[in-house]
């Protein structure tokens, strides 16, 4: 069981700066695959950023590519989302994922607001 805590959300203005964590317990995330996703009022869950176990390898969905940066320190056992010339459409809840290499078992978050006016 990996038992996952975000921080870092918060209300900024268009055109601001956050820095999502993702904090784990329970296991090390050095194992897992972690992704960050995001759901905004009235729509689905949609995927923003991933991030391989070791860091080497990073994906982004269109939207935020140039934008958001995602990192990990297995040391630290924490996993964070870079968000830089937030927008108003990034407004949703932040939800960090854990995944094991060839496991089809999901570990979430409870989420963290992020909420950018205009």
């Amino acid at each position: 069981q990996v038992l996952l805590l975000e921080s870092g959300g918060g209300l900024v203005q268009a055109g601001g700066s956050l820095r999502l964590s993702c904090t784990a317990s329970g296991r090390t995330l050095s194992s897992y695959y972690m992704a960050w996703f995001r759901q905004a009022p009235g729509k689905e869950r949609e995927f923003v950023a991933f991030i391989s176990t070791g860091g080497g390898t990073t994906d982004y969905a269109d939207s935020v590519k140039g934008r958001f940066t995602v990192s990990r320190d297995n040391a630290k056992n924490t996993v964070y989302l870079q968000m830089n010339n937030l927008k108003p459409e990034d407004t949703a809840v932040y939800y960090c994922n854990a995944r094991m290499l060839l496991s089809t078992v999901d570990f979430w978050g409870q989420g963290t607001q992020v909420t950018v006016s205009s």
